[in-house]
This record gives structure tokens, sequence and C-alpha cells, in this order.
């Protein structure tokens, strides 16, 4: 009997897998370029709002005239009479410890102001972002699978058109109809004036003022899912394993339920990830119109002033957010598509 090439078996039982090696490399370039993102949006974020017009110190005292020794103290308090570099020095220190700095305005932490402002914006966008993934889910596969039909051309053309609709200008419109036209819903705010006693009562009030700004970010978001989810199910009825279901016997709609959709949603959760974050940034304009006390209302109110902290604050934490969640997206596709953990 000839030898075994025992060196070359001896070669591959000690060479280590690769996969889980690969991975962990992807993890660490996906989380170090999410780290350095969030490391250019501080420092373009801090310039940025350097070259705003207006003055912060007469922000401060609200355009009264001052003697020019209070606006020279008022400087030297908030650090504003320092060169730009020593700023930012001291800008980095405190946001490493998590101090985000002091509203002009508001005189409160901006840290404080924000987490008041975020239980509005996390309901407004949760709120949207389900019912934007149930109905375009439902009606992309819906779609998809009468490609063609009426229901099909009239499902897709409705949602290309409200995707391309501005949001602000989709909100002016359901003001004036729904709010001013027929009187069904409050025109803005979160809560009727004086408030409303009882716990379901004042549940119902806040449900009753979402309704408005919750549908008009519903009818721009969810065409996103409806022509995802349609793309990736028309790929999938040609699928092989969809023959040999329906030769087994099983109906239409089981078909489509318990095998077609489930292998076509894996795009679909990439792009819910990577929108998530998306929503909550975009929320600006939808409170602005609706008046929701969120962070988008708060980031419009300090940009008319400016409230430098503030606005540093806000991007600070709506950029996290969409940067956290590309990183999620990335992560979960990985970890959901074999194709690419194999790759």
């Amino acid at each position: 009997m000839s030898e075994l090439p025992t060196t070359a078996v001896a070669a591959d039982l000690a060479e280590p897998p690769r996969r889980g090696r690969g991975t962990a490399v992807f993890v660490l370039r996906t989380l170090g370029g999410g780290l350095m993102s969030i490391g250019l949006i501080v420092v373009l974020g801090f310039l940025l709002f350097r070259v705003l017009p207006g003055d912060p110190v007469t922000t401060m005292t609200r355009n009264r005239p001052g003697n020019p020794e209070q606006l020279a103290r008022l400087r030297a308090e908030f650090g504003l009479d320092r060169p730009l570099p020593a700023q930012f020095v001291d800008y980095l220190a405190d946001l490493a410890r998590g101090d985000l700095g002091t509203s002009y305005v508001y005189s409160r932490p901006v840290t404080e102001i924000i987490l008041g402002r975020l239980g509005p914006t996390v309901l407004l966008t949760g709120s949207a972002l389900i019912v934007s993934v149930v109905l375009g889910l439902w009606l992309g596969s819906r779609a998809a699978w009468r490609h063609g039909s009426v229901f099909d051309r009239l499902a897709t053309g409705t949602a290309l058109v409200l995707w391309s609709v501005p949001t602000f200008w989709l909100g002016l419109l359901a003001l004036m109809v729904f709010a001013v036209g027929l009187d069904l819903f409050p025109t803005g705010g979160m809560t009727s004036p004086g408030g409303v006693d009882g716990f379901l009562p004042a549940v119902l009030d806040v449900a009753h003022h979402l309704v408005l700004p919750c549908l008009t970010m519903v009818a721009v978001v969810y065409a996103q899912y409806l022509m995802v989810m349609r793309s990736s199910l028309l790929e999938e009825m040609s699928a092989d394993y969809l023959t040999t279901a329906r030769a087994k016997g099983l109906r239409e709609d089981l078909v489509r339920r318990r095998h077609a959709v489930p292998n076509a949603l894996l795009p679909t959760v990439t792009i819910i990830f990577l929108h998530v974050g998306l929503v909550v940034a975009g929320a600006v304009t939808v409170e602005t119109v609706f008046s929701w006390p969120g962070l988008g209302l708060l980031t419009y109110q300090a940009l008319a002033v400016p409230d430098i902290p503030l606005l540093q604050g806000t991007l600070i934490v709506l950029s996290v957010a969409v940067v956290l969640m590309n990183v999620l997206a990335d992560l979960g596709y990985r970890l959901l598509d074999p194709r690419v953990r194999a790759s």
C-alpha cells in the first residue's frame, strides 16, 4: 500500500476555520465604520453650527440691549471668547462625559431637554414604522402574487405617487382637509389644551392627535417596503420549490404565505433596519407641520434661534440613531443570509 500524504492531511487539520475569523473581521469593520461616521458627524456638526447667522449671546439676552461688560461676561461663561480649536477640545471633553452642554434659550442641560422630547418622537415614528411595514409587506406580497393585475397596477401606482410627494406638502394638505375643512382631527399638538382627566381618556386624546401625523409619515414611507417586497417575491415566484409545493396539492394562499413570502422577506428586513434611523431623522418635517412636541420640532425651533448646544445635541442623537440602524442592518443581513456568512 502506498503511504498516505500525512503532511498534507496534518496541514489541513491544523488550519483554523476561516468562517469565524471572517465574521469577526466583518463585525469589527462594520463597528469601526459606524464609529468613524459618528466621529465625522461630531466634527462637521461643531463646525457647521459655528457659521450659522446670529449671535448666541444676543440669543441668550432675548435680543435685549446690554452693556459690553455683561455681554463679555456671558461670552466668557459659555467659552465663546476662546479660539475655535479650544472650544472644540472642550466640546469633545464634555461629550466624553455625556454632557451635551446647556441650552441658550431654555437655560437647561441639553441632555435633559432631549430626553423630555424623545418619548413623543419614539411614539410617532414607532407607530408610523409599524403601520408602514405591515401595510407595505401585505400590499407588496399581494401585488407580486397578482402581477400585472388591476390590483398590482393600482397598489404600485398609488404608492409611487405618495412616495414622490413632499412630506410637508402632504402634511399641510391633510391639515387643510381633515383638520380645518372636516374638523375631524386637531390641528396640532399632542394633547388637548388644559389636558384630559383620567388615564383612558388621556390615552385616547393622544391617539386622536397622533392620527394625522402618523398617517402622513405612513403615506410616504410604506411605498419603499411595498416595492422591495414586490420585487423580492417576483424573483421567488419562478423558483422550483414553489412548483414542488404546488405539486403536493397546497393551495395558492398556503404556497404564498408558507413558502414564497418567508424567503422574500430577507431584503425587506434589511431595508426596515436601514429606514428606522431615516424615519426618525425625517420626523423633523412632520413634527414641525403638526406641532408635535418631539425632537423634530425641537430641532426646528433650535435652528430658528440658533441654539448651538441644542442643535449639536439633537444632531448627535438623530445621527447616532441612523448610524446604529445601518450597523444593525449590515450585521443582521450577514446573520440571516447563509450565502453572505459563507463568503
